[in-house]
């Protein structure tokens, strides 16, 4: 049974606190995680810098292409007549599979 992060680290502060005598490698065989992260984990709480959530959740990604980006590969792609590989290699700023997402999106291809 694989527990998550809040867990272990609940585990650990009973275990900071004289609350719990398991030891860090059953703490670690309980959640799943690894020994060497539990006791990362255990800096973390001492330190009190511990986060449960990943810094970069809700966030959108500085790689992402916009919306004009998108509409304009279409446009070209509808005006073209050469398959996706040459259009890829025509238009060479974005990878083949981000372009064919992009055409299988709006229906150009199958």
């Amino acid at each position: 049974m694989k527990y998550d992060k809040k867990d272990a680290v609940s585990l650990i502060k009973k275990k900071l606190a004289n609350e719990s005598f398991l030891t860090y490698q059953e703490i670690a065989q309980i959640t799943g995680y690894h020994p060497k992260y539990i006791l990362r984990l255990k800096k973390e709480v001492l330190n009190n810098t511990i986060q449960l959530e990943h810094g970069n959740k809700n966030k959108i990604p500085v790689n992402r292409m916009s919306r004009e980006e998108e509409m304009k590969i279409v446009n070209l792609y509808k005006r073209s007549n050469c398959s996706i590989r040459k259009f890829c290699q025509f238009y060479h700023s974005r990878s083949y599979s981000c372009i064919y997402n992009i055409l299988k999106k709006h229906g150009l291809i199958d």
